[in-house]
């Protein structure tokens, strides 16, 4: 079992190509105000100061020119087709990890806060903690033809976002032999551990789309502080 009060290292797998946002560059690299999404998400974790150093996961081609601007916490390394290698390189790079957050490049905005409260979480014995937030939107369940065949309970439904954190142990077995996931969460559920929630921030929305980088432009362009809504 890992040391609660051990090194919490962050993994940012960005290493995706993110074509859904419609740019022509990979999607950690789009700038929003002047700074990479990558750079924005990186600050964030320092900036929480609970976490001791970030792994950040890169194309192949890009690791030289990255690692040539990074501070001296980041360490950058090369990622791999999936997004589950990714993590798996980030978490052979932190060797020395008792916890592990992982976070998407693409939830730029997401504020210092958050990362506090995961590492509370895990530093008070959780080994698997997620931020979420209500569904607003009714659920359907839908057949291969689009037909409905059901609608859960939203009330017991929520939103997923990351950071992810988790005992670093476990994230190594759940990531053992798996398969690919978009959600590290979801492969520590497949070994059958309990993973645990905390409230998530409306400014931790994930920008996959064209239309979330202009909502991501427009919070900072209306100076919105990292951390409350407008």
């Amino acid at each position: 079992m890992n040391d609660r009060n051990g090194p919490v290292v962050g993994i940012i797998p960005a290493a995706g190509r993110g074509v859904r946002l419609g740019e022509s560059l990979p999607k950690a690299f789009v700038e929003l105000d002047g700074r990479t999404m990558l750079d924005r998400a990186v600050e964030a974790m320092l900036t929480s100061a609970v976490v001791d150093r970030v792994v950040v996961v890169v194309p192949p081609d890009l690791v030289t020119s990255v690692a040539a601007t990074a501070p001296p916490q980041v360490q950058v390394v090369a990622g791999g087709a999936e997004r589950t290698d990714s993590v798996r390189a980030g978490l052979a790079a932190a060797e020395d990890a008792a916890h592990v957050l992982v976070h998407d490049a693409a939830r730029a905005l997401t504020p210092p806060e958050l990362f506090t409260r995961i590492v509370a979480e895990l530093r008070g014995g959780r080994r698997a903690v997620i931020p979420v937030l209500p569904v607003a939107d009714t659920v359907k369940s839908v057949d291969g033809a689009g037909r409905v065949t059901g609608t859960p309970d939203r009330s017991a439904l929520r939103a997923v976002q990351t950071p992810q954190g988790f005992a670093a142990d476990l994230l190594r077995r759940a990531n053992a032999g798996a398969g690919d996931a978009t959600d590290d969460a979801g492969l520590v559920e497949r070994l059958g551990e309990s993973v645990y929630t905390v409230p998530g921030e409306p400014l931790a929305f994930k920008i996959t789309t064209p239309l979330d980088l202009v909502l991501a432009r427009a919070v900072l362009a209306a100076g919105t502080p990292v951390g409350q809504e407008s």
